[in-house]
């Protein structure tokens, strides 16, 4: 029989299936459906600094300031009072969620800033969460803001709130590090238990004709995998911490990809929102007859097979590839010139 089972943050999950952080996980008839569906854990949507913060109206005084001269430029910041759960609803969701479904719950913060809105990070942990998703998101604006200020700000956040939770802790990144390796590593002695690469930065347009910046949802596809499994191949054996991709994750094929290189978890949202929640089940049975094929007999044994650990260079593997792919690209064009 083939086993799906792998370990993640210490949890030991049936599958690396993992439903990721989106709206859907506002609802906890989700979440039992998620479960039902295959689901061998689920990050619950985040909580906002901003919503902590609020509550003791210093944000709203931040943010109206100067509004007479640029009342537009608000419309980059969203209507807080628009989301559902505040602080005291969050930490009841998960209570609820924990007594619906028995697969791991992990909660989501997103913040950047340390200070005392960190205490949620205990109160989550009290509240029955399995594990807590630090999910940072920081677009640096400051000319002056130099590269080192910006790790520490990310390396002192992940010790805040280790300090303060004793539940794991996996760390949301983005790519755009000068230096990926190091960034890792600094978090992983920070105590981050797991780095999950990579967050998708979801670029606003603007509305010409009101003159407002507004929102704009695409959905990701498997071709942005690409980036999460070079990294993860790169991260894998360098780290303790455990490896988790996610963006690009829709297929059975995406999810062996994912373990090939030395994912422990492979997260889905996209894919759920496209497709609807039972899609979950044809990628798990997909992934089942794909090992069948292939003769893998669990998860665990394909798990870091592709990584960078089987060649000597890393970086001269990824420079190779770079020459390849150009060169052959130049071969298809002499050939199309000569034909014609």
């Amino acid at each position: 029989m083939t086993d799906l089972s792998t370990n993640y943050m210490g949890l030991n999950l049936k599958n690396p299936l993992v439903a990721s952080s989106s709206p859907l996980c506002e609802n906890v008839d989700n979440i039992r459906r998620m479960e039902e569906a295959g689901a061998a854990a689920v990050v619950l949507h985040s909580l906002f600094e901003e919503q902590i913060t609020l509550e003791s109206r210093e944000l709203d005084r931040y943010l109206t300031q100067g509004t007479e001269s640029f009342a537009e430029a608000l419309t980059y910041f969203p209507d807080l009072g628009s989301y559902k759960l505040g602080p005291d609803e969050y930490l009841e969701h998960i209570r609820r969620a924990k007594s619906t479904v028995d697969i791991p719950v992990m909660g989501s913060l997103n913040g950047i800033s340390t200070g005392k809105w960190i205490k949620y990070a205990k109160a989550i942990e009290e509240a029955g969460a399995d594990a807590l998703e630090l999910n940072i998101y920081y677009i640096p604006t400051d000319m002056d803001e130099t590269c080192e200020q910006i790790e520490r700000m990310y390396v002192d956040l992940v010790r805040d709130v280790k300090d303060s939770a004793s539940i794991p802790v996996a760390v949301k990144l983005s790519p755009y590090f000068s230096s990926m390796p190091r960034m890792a590593r600094c978090l992983d002695q920070a105590g981050a238990n797991a780095l999950v690469l990579f967050n998708r930065f979801y670029q606003p347009d603007l509305d010409l004709e009101n003159i407002e910046v507004v929102p704009n949802l695409v959905f990701s596809t498997s071709n942005e995998l690409r980036l999460r499994l070079r990294w993860v191949a790169i991260l894998y054996g360098n780290v303790r911490a455990d490896l988790a991709v996610t963006g690009g994750v829709h297929t059975a094929d995406d999810v062996v990809k994912a373990m090939m290189v030395g994912a422990r978890v492979a997260m889905m949202t996209s894919a759920l929102l496209k497709h609807g929640i039972g899609h979950m089940v044809t990628v798990l049975a997909n992934l089942i007859s794909w090992m069948e094929a292939h003769e893998y007999e669990s998860i665990r044994q394909m798990q870091g097979v592709m990584s960078q650990q089987s060649v000597a260079d890393p970086a001269a593997f990824e420079r190779a590839n770079y020459m390849k792919v150009l060169g052959s690209y130049k071969w298809r064009l002499w050939l199309e010139n000569r034909s014609l």
